[in-house]
């Protein structure tokens, strides 16, 4: 895969648009000529949220090809801005689509010997880590706000079905699983009720949704002018039931964890302070609110009794952030089964749900839960871990930007990265709601980072 000559990714939010893009990225007579690729990332973010839903409830039969609904209008966005020069060329891309394409025919030749799971396995670098750039540069800090908006409308009767879902057998309409399953699309939570998925496949899509939205709560109380207050609000009391509902540890900290990022970004820009004191008088009002309600009351005890029952087993933080996070990187590394793994791998697409369905016709982990010993059992100790390295070092990069950004007074881009930065490094990339959120968030990140030029544009015609 070839890729237009231009600057490593745009991470530099107070640089114009690189020159390359500067003539795609213009408005002509009040028109942008990237109106359509724009259109299409809105499709992959609403098909990503709501391609559960189409799974389970509304074309059941078509679960399995709505599986990869998403990956056709990647593949489009990713043709059509490698024909107008809009996929930078950096070495990120360049390493991922290399080894993605190796990873094709060492897995067929050397490796599992199926060439339809490596293909499959290989369009997470050759289709959906490109569209990283690609929403990097199509997108700019306006077009992320506007999906920031759209993500806390959609929080609000998210939280309504989920509550529906919570209370619910599992045999009801709301809780069918994928092809209308009757045994219900709930996990195994606490006291006897499930955690809820939502509008999602599975459990971990709600868990993603709502750790997103709440990157823009905390965002938008520190930028109230930009969005409606009744939504602000509405949201935020979304957010704040939607912990115990989904009775997940893992959205209980992340939300913890961007709230850490916030509280030091406005140590770094003293006037919000008078805003960060309204947030959380905002927010202790939502609490309020939802501490009077039976079912959030319900709720937050279920969610209480599986926090304790877990901590007892995994412990707490430690079980949570240090062992998930950097447990996983160093059993990753230090594998004992890594002294015996072929050179190039057991192959692409081999450690997938689909790849392990049609390897064995059973959905297992065949190579490694944790997404470092996936790749480094797919591809190999060279190629895994020069792919470890590539999202690793894309994330400091990223990092640093945002950071120069935030010293700037620009908090968007170092609250979203907040979020990037607990699901880009080794977030689960054979789930494709996983790897769906994965790709939009750092692409948001990206983008954040580009400054609008409509105003100017258009004042100068």
């Amino acid at each position: 895969m070839s890729t237009a000559p231009s600057p490593t990714p745009r991470l530099k939010s107070s640089s114009r648009h690189a020159e390359s893009h500067d003539l795609d990225s213009t408005y002509v007579n009040g028109k942008d000529p990237n109106h359509l690729l724009k259109q299409a990332i809105w499709a992959y973010f609403l098909l990503l949220i709501f391609e559960g839903a189409l799974r389970k409830w509304f074309l059941p039969s078509l679960a399995t090809p709505l599986l990869a609904i998403r990956d056709p209008i990647a593949l489009w966005l990713v043709v059509k801005s490698m024909q107008r020069g809009l996929l930078p060329s950096n070495i990120y891309l360049t390493g991922a689509v290399f080894i993605g394409t190796i990873g094709v025919f060492s897995a067929t030749f050397l490796g599992h010997g199926s060439l339809p799971v490596a293909i499959y396995g290989a369009r997470i670098l050759l289709i959906h880590f490109p569209l990283i750039f690609v929403i990097g540069s199509i997108f700019d800090q306006d077009d992320v706000i506007k999906i920031g908006k759209a993500t806390l409308v959609i929080a609000i009767p998210m939280a309504f079905l989920i509550t529906l879902q919570f209370y619910s057998p599992q045999s009801a309409w709301v809780n069918r699983g994928i092809g209308g399953d009757m045994e219900g699309a709930g996990f195994s939570g606490a006291m006897g009720y499930m955690r809820p998925p939502g509008t999602f496949s599975f459990t971990n899509g709600l868990t993603l949704f709502y750790s997103l939205v709440a990157s823009f709560v905390f965002y938008f109380w520190l930028n109230t002018q930009n969005i409606h207050k009744l939504v602000l609000l509405g949201a935020t009391l979304g957010l704040f039931a939607a912990i115990p509902l989904s009775i997940s540890r893992s959205l209980f900290f992340t939300v913890g964890v961007i709230m850490i990022f916030t509280l030091f970004a406005v140590t770094k820009k003293p006037e919000y302070i008078g805003k960060t004191i309204g947030a959380v008088i905002g927010l202790l009002f939502a609490l309020v609110v939802l501490s009077q309600v039976s079912f959030f009351q319900t709720a937050t005890e279920a969610f209480t009794n599986r926090f304790d029952t877990a901590n007892n087993t995994e412990g707490g933080v430690e079980g949570v952030l240090l062992d998930r996070y950097l447990g996983g990187l160093v059993g990753a590394i230090l594998g004992k089964n890594n002294e015996s793994l072929p050179f190039f791998g057991y192959g692409q697409g081999m450690g997938t749900n689909v790849g392990s369905m049609l390897l064995t016709g059973k959905s297992k982990f065949l190579i490694a839960e944790g997404e470092w010993g996936r790749l480094i059992g797919e591809f190999g100790p060279f190629f895994g871990m020069a792919l470890i390295f590539i999202r690793i070092s894309l994330s400091a990069k990223i990092s640093l930007a945002s950071f120069a950004a935030l010293k700037r007074g620009d908090l968007l881009p170092w609250i979203l990265l907040s979020l990037m930065l607990l699901v880009f490094p080794q977030g689960q990339w054979a789930q494709p709601t996983s790897l769906g959120f994965s790709t939009l968030i750092v692409g948001l990140v990206i983008a954040s980072l580009n400054k609008p030029q409509t105003s100017e544009i258009l004042h100068s015609n």
